[in-house]
């Protein structure tokens, strides 16, 4: 009987404390190197909020911005923004899809809604990729060097204020 009450309290002491964990973590995006795997930067996101990251585009040098939005604990894409066409952008509209253009002459493709389970990006060596979350900038360059390997991933933190 002590056996079955001790085995008891521990399992109501473990789901008190995942409660505890979920009441009081917020969900984050975690950048990690991709080759070591060592933890670059957390940033708590909220959910339904969206971050991007913005890069020179490789053959067509011109911009692009790919919006991402955590749901479920998942990276999804919601967007793309770009200027230009060229190797690797899109250059048809899937079904569900619609394109938009911008005041500033971007062309604005969205309804993706895809889940991105290995999200990553290796920083460049001649542009940054630049990281915006939360109403901040963060240039990967800066953060983690050139020709890394960053690979994006949620989870949930305990962060103090």
């Amino acid at each position: 009987m002590k056996r079955l009450l001790t085995g008891a309290a521990i399992v109501v002491m473990i789901a008190a404390s995942v409660f505890i964990y979920f009441i009081l973590s917020s969900p984050c995006l975690i950048l990690k190197n991709g080759d070591t795997g060592k933890t670059l930067a957390v940033y708590r996101i909220d959910k339904g909020n969206e971050f991007s990251i913005t890069f020179v585009h490789s053959v067509n040098k011109s911009p692009v911005t790919d919006v991402y939005e955590i749901r479920n604990g998942k990276i999804y894409v919601v967007r793309t923004i770009y200027y230009s066409f060229g190797a690797g952008v899109q250059t048809e509209i899937e079904e569900g899809q619609t394109l938009e253009y911008g005041e500033d002459g971007s062309m604005i493709v969205s309804g993706f809604y895809r889940p991105m389970d290995n999200l990553s990006y290796i920083v460049g060596t001649v542009s940054d990729h630049i990281l915006e979350i939360n109403g901040s900038s963060i240039k990967l360059r800066e953060l983690c060097g050139r020709n890394t390997t960053v690979h994006f991933l949620t989870g949930r933190r305990i962060f103090i204020n």
